[in-house]
């Protein structure tokens, strides 16, 4: 029997642990450093950084962890599967050669562009006085994007100049690297694969809600919702995105004298042109994963492992139902967060940046919880998510009215409760 390791604490590490639980060869899963919320799913929390890799690897071997699952970007970035695979010990996750594909967007551009992978049109720059200078003579809408990792926040659309050049000064004060692209409309979705070598096998697609507020409005978060699977993405643009987008991927690491096992999460947008990748994350999504991964039917571990020594997993998933999840994030969210906020107690919810114990949650983070439910529709789904939520006390926690409107076609982004 196995025991696993994830590495993270929010809510997409809860819903990957759930995942692990489910297995039948799983009788043991610790999350690092977790949170005390995951209790409450029979997820033991571990009072380890994720960036402690010594203490970590030394965790796995006096525990006999048998599979260790990163969840979160930073320590990808940071070079843990590196380190541990260096230790000898099964690990999934990017090592840091390939995490370059989401730490940094300017080498992203130049892989895509180098294998002829469709995405915006963009230019580079390296100080703010060329960066301005370029902005001003091109069109607007501007994307203005950080080179390095943001928590989903480095980016920028610009409909005005005045608000392009306080991207760019803002920008160059956290990095010496800024992108501007050319600004793509049209419907986005998340498109996850899970990847062992040349093997791989999709997700169902989904779709975020970036924005905090209802409408799109407000200020970009690490996002406030989602659901699958996506009524616009017909199988026809399923194949589209698999022969135009993660092949070529695939095909482009392997060029590169790169391996993955791991996730390529491809951020697409369907264009009138055609598909584009806005960007690639080398992780799980949050807060897609809460409403991907109870649609798996099959086994996670073993597919994670199969992947690890790259053979093609056996897995299927469910195609009755839509699923739906709902974040709430705490006062003040995503600038200013206030802490000790009480956060509503949910057996099936998958949480966050809480403190305190499993029956007695306080915010400590951003985002602190996802509630999460399933419906033969999408409004059904949605009905449900928010009926939820209606019988919480949620005081001031920030959370929004109409996850899943786009899937809906509804004009005012409100359920219909």
């Amino acid at each position: 029997m196995a025991k696993v390791l994830i590495i993270g604490s929010g809510g997409r590490e809860h819903a990957i642990g759930r995942a692990m639980l489910a297995s039948p060869q799983v009788t043991a899963v610790y999350c690092a450093p977790g949170n005390p919320g995951m209790s409450l799913s029979g997820i033991q929390p571990v009072t380890i950084a994720e960036t402690d890799f010594a203490n970590l690897t030394a965790f796995v071997r006096r525990v006999g962890v048998d599979l260790t699952f990163v969840g979160p970007e930073a320590p990808l970035a940071a070079g843990i599967v590196d380190y541990f695979t260096a230790a000898g010990l099964r690990v999934f996750g990017a090592n840091q050669a390939v995490a370059r594909l989401e730490s940094s967007k300017a080498f992203a551009k130049d892989f895509m562009q180098r294998h002829q992978i469709p995405t915006a049109a963009y230019t580079v720059f390296h100080d703010t006085a060329a960066a301005v200078a370029y902005s001003r003579q091109a069109s607007l809408p501007q994307v203005i994007k950080v080179d390095g990792l943001a928590a989903g926040k480095g980016v920028t659309v610009a409909r005005t100049q005045e608000a392009a050049t306080q991207a760019i000064t803002t920008a160059f004060a956290v990095t010496d690297t800024v992108l501007i692209e050319e600004f793509m409309a049209g419907f986005e979705f998340s498109q996850m694969v899970l990847v062992g070598g040349d093997k791989f096998c999709l997700l169902p697609a989904a779709q975020d809600h970036k924005r905090l507020l209802d409408h799109d409005a407000g200020p970009n978060t690490g996002g406030m919702g989602a659901y699958s699977p996506v009524p616009q993405l017909t199988p026809e643009i399923r194949q589209q995105t698999i022969d135009q987008i993660i092949l070529p991927t695939i095909a482009g690491l392997k060029a590169d004298g790169l391996t993955l096992n791991g996730v390529i999460y491809v951020g697409g947008i369907l264009t009138a042109t055609g598909i584009r990748v806005i960007e690639y994350n080398l992780r799980l999504g949050d807060p897609e994963t809460q409403i991907l991964l109870p649609q798996l039917q099959g086994d996670f571990y073993q597919i994670i492992v199969d992947l690890c020594q790259q053979r093609q997993p056996t897995l299927a998933w469910q195609t009755a139902a839509t699923y739906l999840g709902v974040v709430l994030a705490a006062p003040g969210y995503p600038a200013h967060v206030q802490t000790g906020v009480p956060v509503p107690t949910l057996a099936t919810a998958d949480y966050a940046g809480v403190s305190g114990t499993p029956q007695h949650l306080v915010s400590a983070g951003g985002r602190v919880m996802t509630v999460i439910a399933h419906g033969a529709t999408l409004a059904a789904a949605q009905q449900l998510a928010y009926g939820q939520l209606a019988q919480l006390t949620t005081g001031p926690l920030q959370f929004r009215h109409d996850i899943g409107w786009q899937g809906l076609g509804d004009d005012d982004g409100q359920p219909s409760l």
